[in-house]
C-alpha cells in the first residue's frame, strides 16, 4: 500500500550553524611558518560591484610579493580569526551550533605547498580549534581548499593548470586526513569549484590578457586536475576514516528563461547545465556527454592520462553541497552581465537586490535544492547562504532585521523542500561574524550575527558585538527551524 505521509519540518539532528574560510577570518598570514596564498596577493576593490579575484597578472603578483603590508591586501589581516578563535567559537556555541565550516589554509600546513614535511605549528593550530569545538559538541565541516592555494604552485606550475598540483594537494589531504581523523565527520574538496571558469582566484592559474579561447583551455584543464585531485582525496578518506563523509561544493547559480520563447527557455537550460557540469563529474563519477559540444565547439581539448576517467568514475562524492545567494535570467540574445559582482546573466524585475547587485530569490533556493535532488539523489548540504549588508553600529548595537527577514525567508523554502521530500543534510549561513568579502576584500560587506569592530581600513578595537539577529538565530536552532 502506498504511504501516505511526508515530513513537515526539518529532521531531528538537522546540522544547523555557520560558515567562514580561513583566508578570510584568521588574519596571522605570515607568522608560526605560514606560507602566502592567492588569496593575499589580490588588491581591495575599487568599485564594489566589480569582483577583484581574478585581476591578477604577473606584474601585479610581484608587486604583491614584495609587499610585506596589510593595507592593500585586506585577506592578510582578516579579522584574527587565529588569536581570537576560542572567543568566537563561544559565541558559535552559545548560538547553538551543531556544526562550523571553516577551511584549513593550505599554505599554514605546506607553506610552499609541496613541503616535503608538514609546518607543526600550523597542524597544531587546527588541533586546538577543533578541539574548541569538541569542547561544545560542535562538528566540523571542513573544506581542504577555499581560495587560498600557496601562491608557490602558482609560481612554479600556474596553479592548477599544471598537472603536478594535483601530487601535491593529495599530499596535503593525506596529512589532514591522518592528522584529523575520527574527529572532523565531513570534509569537502573545493569551495565552489564552477567559479575556477572565472580564474586565477579558484585555479590559481594566471591568464588575464590572453585570448578567451586560451583563458578556456587553461580553466577546464586546470578544472579536470581538481577533479582527478577530489577523487583522489575521497579515496583517501575512505580508506584513511571509514565514518568520514566527503562532498563537492558549488556555487549554483539557478538561471530562468526571460521569456517563455523556446529560445530562451533553451539558452536558459544550456547556462544551467554548464553550472551543474561540475557537479555531475564529482557526484556521477563521469563527464556529461553534453558537454563534448561545448567543448569542441570552443576548441578545448581536456589532456587526461590514462587512468583519470577510471579514478573519477570509481570514487564519487558521498553528499553535495552548494552556496546560494541569488538567481539569474536568461535570454537567447543577450548582451552583457548583470549589474552586480557575482551576476552572470540578465536582471529580473520581480526580485530585489541586494547593495551588491545580488538578487534576492528565496523560491529560488527551493528550486535548486528540488532540482540537485532530483538530478542525483544524493543528500544535500547547503554550506553557504547569506546577506551581505551595510550594517550601521549604533549605540553599541546592529538592528538588523533585513538579515533577518532574508534569512527567514529562504529557512521557509528548506522546510518546504524538505517537505516535498528533499533529504538535506544541514545548514550553515555564510559569515556567521563579519569578515572580510570574498569578491571585493572590503569589510563593510557585512554578513554576521556577530559584529566585529572593523572598518575597510583595517582600523577598530576588533571588539565581538552581537547584533539583532543573534538572538533570532539562537532561538531558529533551539526550535529547529519552527521559531522564525
Amino acid at each position: 500500500m502506498y504511504k501516505k505521509t511526508y515530513p513537515k519540518t526539518f529532521p531531528k539532528g538537522f546540522l544547523w550553524g555557520g560558515a567562514t574560510a580561513a583566508n578570510q577570518v584568521e588574519g596571522a598570514w605570515n607568522i608560526d611558518g605560514k606560507g602566502m596564498s592567492t588569496a593575499e596577493v589580490v588588491q581591495k576593490a575599487d568599485d564594489r560591484r566589480q569582483m577583484s579575484m581574478s585581476d591578477v597578472t604577473q606584474e601585479t603578483l610581484q608587486v604583491a610579493l614584495a609587499d610585506t603590508t596589510v593595507e592593500r591586501y585586506p585577506k592578510r589581516r582578516g579579522i584574527d580569526f587565529y588569536h581570537h578563535y576560542k572567543e568566537d567559537i563561544a559565541l558559535f556555541a552559545e548560538m547553538g551550533f551543531k556544526v562550523y565550516r571553516f577551511s584549513i589554509a593550505w599554505a599554514r600546513i605546506f607553506p610552499k605547498g609541496e613541503d616535503q614535511v608538514p609546518n607543526e605549528a600550523g597542524l597544531v593550530f587546527y588541533d586546538h580549534v577543533l578541539a574548541e569545538l569538541a569542547k561544545y559538541d560542535i562538528k566540523p565541516l571542513v573544506t581542504l581548499s577555499h581560495y587560498e592555494m600557496p601562491i608557490a604552485l602558482t609560481q612554479k606550475y600556474n596553479g592548477w593548470a599544471g598537472r603536478e598540483t594535483i601530487t601535491a594537494f593529495n599530499r596535503f589531504t593525506e596529512t589532514v586526513f591522518n592528522r584529523y581523523k575520527k574527529q572532523v565527520p565531513y570534509w569537502l574538496t573545493f569551495n565552489e569549484i564552477n567559479t575556477g571558469t572565472w580564474g586565477f582566484h579558484e585555479t590559481g592559474a594566471i591568464d588575464k590578457g590572453l585570448s578567451k579561447k586560451e583563458q578556456l583551455q587553461i580553466r577546464y584543464q586546470a578544472l579536470h586536475h581538481q577533479f582527478v585531485a577530489s577523487a583522489i582525496a575521497t579515496k583517501q578518506l575512505h580508506e584513511i576514516d571509514s565514518t568520514a563523509k566527503i562532498g563537492s561544493m558549488l556555487a549554483r547559480m539557478q538561471t530562468y528563461p526571460a521569456t517563455p520563447n523556446p529560445k530562451d527557455v533553451r539558452a536558459a537550460q544550456l547556462v544551467d547545465e554548464k553550472n551543474l557540469f561540475f557537479t555531475d563529474v564529482q557526484a556521477r563519477g563521469e563527464y556529461p556527454e553534453y558537454m563534448n559540444r561545448f567543448f569542441y565547439e570552443n576548441d578545448i581539448v581536456i589532456q587526461m592520462a590514462e587512468n583519470d576517467q577510471a579514478i573519477l568514475l570509481a570514487n564519487p562524492v558521498d553528499f553535495i553541497s552548494f552556496s546560494y545567494y541569488m538567481t539569474n535570467v536568461t535570454a537567447h540574445d543577450q548582451v552583457g552581465d548583470g549589474a552586480g559582482n557575482m551576476a552572470v546573466g540578465g536582471r529580473n524585475p520581480y526580485l530585489k537586490e541586494s547593495d551588491w547587485g545580488w538578487q534576492i530569490d528565496p523560491v529560488g533556493l527551493r528550486i535548486s535544492l528540488n532540482t540537485m535532488w532530483d538530478r542525483y539523489r544524493k543528500p544535500l548540504f547547503i554550506v553557504e547562504n547569506g546577506l551581505g549588508a551595510l550594517d550601521k553600529l549604533e549605540n553599541g548595537q546592529v538592528h538588523d532585521q533585513y538579515r533577518i527577514d532574508y534569512l527567514r525567508q529562504h529557512i521557509e523554502q528548506m522546510k518546504e523542500s524538505i517537505k516535498d521530500g528533499v533529504d538535506l543534510l544541514g545548514y550553515t549561513m555564510w559569515g556567521p561574524i563579519d569578515l572580510i568579502s570574498f569578491s571585493t576584500s572590503e569589510m563593510s560587506k557585512r554578513y554576521g550575527f556577530i559584529y566585529v569592530d572593523q572598518d575597510d581600513n583595517g582600523e577598530g578595537t576588533l571588539k565581538r558585538i552581537k547584533k539583532d539577529s543573534f538572538e533570532w538565530y539562537k532561538q531558529v536552532i533551539k526550535t529547529n527551524g519552527e521559531q522564525l
